[in-house]
């Protein structure tokens, strides 16, 4: 495929797991991507397989964005942490770290990247939100607020880049597979003296009608599709892939 040939895109925490999913797919469709991570050496090592660039920023360092302008077509604001604790003994600091991440710098982000959109009457923007930005669970207080948070601002960007052919919209997915999942399902395997696939289905799954983990390449193929020509009145919208678990 070639339809984003031509075009410029940048996705955030793009060395590693869904990033990584969303950078080969925006580049296999012809668009020129710049990796940014906060783990340049990462970065950098996708961005020559891909034959794009690489970008290593910490995003939490939100006043060097604050006069950021950037020229790309296609943002994937995909970056992100996650803590669990009660509330009662959340770290504030922490909470606040989450925020700025998850909230501000893709704030900061559109801020930069929606006059070059808007002077060519073309933009892209997809949040990677989660099904936590629908749906609450215990313990994760931070992350829950923080993807209220941005699909909240995802919709506003989509009123106001709608008049100007910008499209905003969220891909919230459930469990992920990921190198981070992967150590939490044989942490918890560990912990519990049970296999994998019974935390999968009795712990991290329990919500979920199907019983697997989602596939990066899964998350990645709803974006290249959100960042398309054919998705152009598609915005403001929050796409869940979670296996039914927010049929619930």
């Amino acid at each position: 495929m070639s339809d984003l040939a031509g075009r410029k895109a940048l996705v955030t925490g793009g060395a590693s797991g869904i990033g990584a999913a969303c950078v080969r797919e925006l580049a296999a469709r012809g668009a020129e991507v710049t990796v940014a991570d906060i783990d340049g050496v990462a970065a950098k090592a996708l961005a020559h397989e891909i034959g794009g660039h690489a970008w290593s920023v910490d995003l939490l360092e939100v006043d060097a964005l604050t006069e950021l302008r950037l020229a790309t077509d296609i943002l994937v604001n995909n970056a992100g942490v996650q803590s669990v604790s009660p509330i009662e003994d959340f770290a504030p600091d922490r909470f606040r770290t989450m925020q700025t991440l998850m909230v501000e710098a893709p704030f900061l982000l559109i801020r930069a990247a929606l006059p070059h959109m808007y002077a060519q009457g073309f933009g892209r923007i997809v949040n990677i939100s989660s099904v936590h930005g629908i749906r609450a669970s215990p313990f994760k207080v931070a992350y829950v607020t923080a993807k209220h948070g941005l699909e909240g601002l995802s919709k506003v960007t989509a009123l106001e880049g709608g008049p100007h052919g910008v499209t905003s919209n969220c891909v919230s997915p459930g469990y992920v597979r990921t190198p981070l999942v992967d150590k939490q399902i044989a942490d918890q395997a560990a912990a519990h003296g049970i296999p994998a696939q019974e935390v999968l289905e009795k712990v991290l799954l329990t919500e979920s009608a199907i019983k697997r983990l989602i596939e990066p390449h899964e998350v990645a193929a709803l974006v290249g599709w959100l960042v398309s020509e054919t998705a152009g009145m598609v915005t403001g919208s929050s796409y869940v892939m979670d296996g039914g678990w927010s049929a619930r």
